[in-house]
């Protein structure tokens, strides 16, 4: 049998319907959807089923709803029988990761990932912050970008997603010199992110301080399954190691890159990206074209997963 990582996407992979399927067709996804309504306080699976679009882009709804769904997508696939032997997840995917580890409760995760979307969109007020997105550069000639471009203020590498595509965020002059730039540095493409709010740089410290007491106050455990985090991008296998990531993770950057670096170190030769879109999927084709990348949203992506797994262990026999 194939070594498997299921891996969770982040902000961005919402989109009115999802999760929808599964959880009509199984009572374990349903059960929590549900889990999750009682815990926010709001019909969440209504947002997630039926949107409207411009409410499930809202930071605080997002996040939890994000995170239901793959929720829900990793207990259809554990009462299938399908084990990873890692998880990991990009940003909040990784609360995600937590919640199919064992180490966070999804009801208390629900609750951190809520406030944790409303603290990020409240550490800076709107139109101060950007993010943009530079794409074909090395991460060393970006950092370079980022320090000339900063002039007293704040810009950084926010996300290190592939070796062609790297996210920077700080203060919204910074960020927009810094794409000049990079235009001029040999950027295949350097845009303007339309988010709402920088994320994973030093304007989110506020958030970071407001979040730690949160997760301070939470219950979690030592992950039953091994977490590839995002701060280091190495193994943690405690629950202060994970409290700590979680901490940290709000102003550090995402190294995604070198986290699927670390899983294939590790052995994985099946990637499984558990919640909706296919944003994962297409950056691991960025970073290890030889790397075999699944992914389950809906009964036919479930089906091609089971199909997979089934034809290896025949194989195996």
């Amino acid at each position: 049998m194939p070594k498997v990582a299921f891996i969770f996407p982040g902000q961005g992979s919402q989109y009115p319907g999802m999760g929808r399927e599964l959880a009509e067709t199984f009572p374990c996804a349903r059960e929590v959807f549900e889990e999750a309504d009682r815990a926010v306080g709001f019909p969440l699976s209504k947002l997630c089923f039926e949107g409207p679009a411009e409410e499930l882009q809202l930071t605080a709804n997002t996040q939890p709803a994000i995170l239901t769904v793959s929720a829900a997508t990793a207990e259809v696939l554990r009462e299938k029988g399908v084990r990873p032997q890692f998880v990991a997840g990009h940003s909040l995917g990784e609360y995600s990761a937590l919640v199919a580890a064992g180490a966070l409760r999804l009801s208390d995760a629900v609750q951190l990932v809520r406030k944790r979307g409303q603290y990020m969109q409240e550490a800076v007020p709107v139109g101060q912050g950007a993010m943009a997105a530079l794409l074909g550069m090395e991460a060393a000639v970006v950092e370079e970008v980022c320090r000339e471009a900063a002039q007293g203020e704040v810009v950084s590498p926010a996300n290190l997603n592939s070796p062609g595509q790297i996210v920077i965020g700080g203060s919204a002059q910074a960020v927009a010199r810094a794409v000049g730039l990079a235009k001029g540095r040999g950027a295949k493409r350097a845009l303007m992110l339309n988010v709402s709010a920088p994320f994973h740089c030093a304007l989110m410290r506020p958030a970071q301080e407001r979040l730690s007491r949160d997760l301070d106050a939470t219950d979690i455990t030592d992950p039953q399954v091994p977490l590839v985090n995002n701060v280091e991008a190495r193994v943690v296998r405690s629950a202060s190691e994970v409290r700590d990531g979680l901490k940290r993770q709000v102003t550090a950057p995402v190294r995604w890159a070198q986290s699927i670096h670390t899983l294939i170190a590790e052995g994985v030769n099946l990637f499984v990206e558990v919640g909706p879109g296919k944003v994962l999927a297409g950056l691991l084709r960025q970073i290890d074209r030889q790397a075999e990348c699944l992914r389950v949203e809906d009964l036919a992506t479930l089906n091609e997963v089971l199909a997979r797994l089934s034809s290896a262990a025949v194989h195996r026999v």
